[in-house]
């Protein structure tokens, strides 16, 4: 089933186009006022290389943006996987404002069918071991619910959104409490998670990071959703899913991979039953798919 863009993609999108617009157009297409105002054509979204299709839903608003006479037909679906030579979707109206127009649209449908495309081979790699792939915080800024969407749309699960819709405690927050209370960290984050948890959200989770197993012992005895395992190898990995396990907390409390991941080992690192993966490198060091837009008068 095809996920198509909500109301939170498009209000990011609408913020974003604001300045894109405006950073690349100013006070006008100075090239494009050479051409005769009545032309019309047709420019065709072709894709370069093989890839996983997002932000085609997006065309027809960023089309909107610049002229309302420019008419979008969609020819694949959000997350399809395509072939180079394949095409996505066409415009079709003024030529001036088409050309005006085709840097923003390609910079929005390149970047987002880049992150969809690189999440799908993560999701590939991992199938059938049970392991999820999670994005990260690690977003372009201003981009998030675009890039997140993306994420969904190439097979991959968000992560929170933002420091507001889950209890997240890293290393820094530990290193922190340690000097401030002068106390065990992880034993001072079980107090205060205690006296946090009322006020979260439905949705919301609280998720406790641990860098050894000596400290993954002490965060199995308390009241959290998810340990997040930092950086460690796939043997580490392996014992830390069988201490959990024996603790008695498999399907109560999930475990959660980061750092050092790449395609290379990421199906290793599931196959040591973890439930979570979690991947900045989908969202910031995702490539930009080719594609073009190929115009032609009509």
């Amino acid at each position: 089933m095809s996920i198509k863009p909500g109301k939170a993609e498009r209000k990011n999108l609408w913020k974003l186009l604001e300045m894109a617009r405006e950073e690349d157009l100013g006070g006008g297409d100075v090239t494009s006022a050479i051409l005769p105002p009545q032309v019309q054509a047709t420019g065709r979204f072709v894709a370069r290389q093989p890839a996983v299709v997002c932000g085609v839903e997006l065309l027809e608003a960023i089309a909107a943006a610049y002229d309302g006479e420019l008419k979008t037909v969609l020819c694949v679906a959000e997350g399809q996987e395509v072939a180079t030579g394949e095409v996505l979707a066409t415009w079709e109206g003024p030529a001036r404002a088409m050309m005006a127009a085709e840097r923003v649209a390609l910079n929005f449908f390149q970047r987002l069918s880049g992150v969809a495309t690189t999440t799908r081979e993560y999701v590939k790699a991992v199938s059938g071991t049970g392991a999820g792939i999670y994005d990260t915080r690690k977003t372009t800024p201003g981009w998030r619910e675009l890039e997140k969407f993306a994420v969904r749309v190439g097979g991959g699960m968000n992560h929170r959104r933002g420091l507001y819709d889950a209890v997240l405690v890293k290393d820094n927050h530990l290193a922190i409490l340690a000097k401030a209370e002068g106390l065990s960290p992880i034993g001072q984050v079980g107090r205060e998670l205690a006296r946090v948890r009322p006020f979260l959200g439905e949705n919301a989770f609280i998720e406790l990071e641990v860098d050894s197993l000596e400290q993954l012992q002490e965060a199995l005895t308390l009241p959290v959703d998810i340990v997040l395992l930092d950086n460690m190898g796939v043997e580490k990995l392996r014992s830390a899913v069988a201490m959990r396990d024996e603790a008695g907390l498999k399907g109560i409390l999930e475990l959660e991979a980061s750092g050092g991941i790449s395609l290379a080992n990421v199906r290793a690192v599931a196959q040591t039953g973890v439930e979570r993966i979690a991947i900045g490198a989908i969202t910031h060091s995702a490539a930009a798919v080719d594609i073009a837009l190929d115009i032609e008068v009509n």
